[in-house]
């Protein structure tokens, strides 16, 4: 199957949403996708673009998607957050996620970072081998924190 990866553009976002809906399911939280497509273009696409978005275009449609953006580390400056990467179930195992993560970590080195940041969850163990095979160190010491909108408004109330 011919798969072209390539930045996304304004008029992708619909199909983006899909894609983060699809990884939303697999990660087994479907109710939590809360975006728009309306955001997702204002964010990307608006006057000062959020994130980067490459796509994995076929013939009939985006079957992947990898969204990307800057963080910046007091340890080691600018770095690249990969947020999301999600291939369609039916094109995985065809080398579509390989495509895409190769895509990010070449525009992290183009942007000259010094680091590359995601998350993975503890059982998508394909997904751990795949990033440790590529040479990603799974930090296992550090836990990720979130902090909801209503924890916020609780807490400022306080």
């Amino acid at each position: 199957m011919e798969v072209i990866i390539r930045n996304a553009q304004k008029d992708d976002m619909p199909q983006v949403l899909e894609l983060i809906k699809e990884l939303a399911l697999f990660e087994k939280e479907p109710e939590a996708v809360e975006v728009t497509v309306s955001e997702l273009e204002e964010a990307g696409f608006g006057t000062h673009p959020r994130f980067t978005c490459f796509v994995a275009d076929a013939k009939d449609g985006l079957v992947g998607m990898a969204l990307v953006y800057f963080r910046f580390s007091t340890w080691k400056g600018k770095t690249v957050h990969l947020e999301d990467l999600i291939v369609k179930e039916a094109f995985r195992g065809k080398g579509i996620g390989e495509q895409l993560y190769q895509r990010v970590m070449q525009f992290a080195s183009e942007e000259g970072v010094k680091r590359v940041n995601w998350e993975v969850l503890d059982w998508n163990e394909g997904a751990i081998q795949f990033y440790e095979r590529t040479g990603a160190q799974i930090m296992h010491d550090w836990r990720p924190v979130q902090f909801s909108r209503a924890a916020m408004e609780n807490y400022l109330k306080q």
